[in-house]
């Protein structure tokens, strides 16, 4: 499934958030992938923003990050 152009700035800045986040609790990618029950490819790819994130996928992140979801995603969705 290919994202959309406009999405890439987003998706970028979401995993930005996810991996500053991630690291000020000094926990690694395979103990965030462990913790939010996902592959470690798939947080690889999230953080440097190369794949869309279902909701589903978020929520279990902010959960493993004990931080909200609006502290995750980016303010601005860009335009379609």
């Amino acid at each position: 499934m290919s994202k959309p152009k406009a999405l890439s700035p987003w998706l970028k800045e979401l995993g930005a958030n996810i991996r500053r986040k991630r690291m000020a609790q000094n926990v690694t990618q395979q103990q965030l992938a462990e913790m939010a029950d996902l592959n470690i490819r798939n947080v690889q790819r999230i953080e440097a923003g190369e794949s869309d994130v279902l909701l589903t996928t978020a929520v279990r992140i902010s959960k493993a990050l004990n931080c909200s979801l609006e502290k995750l995603i980016p303010r601005d969705m860009p335009a379609e």
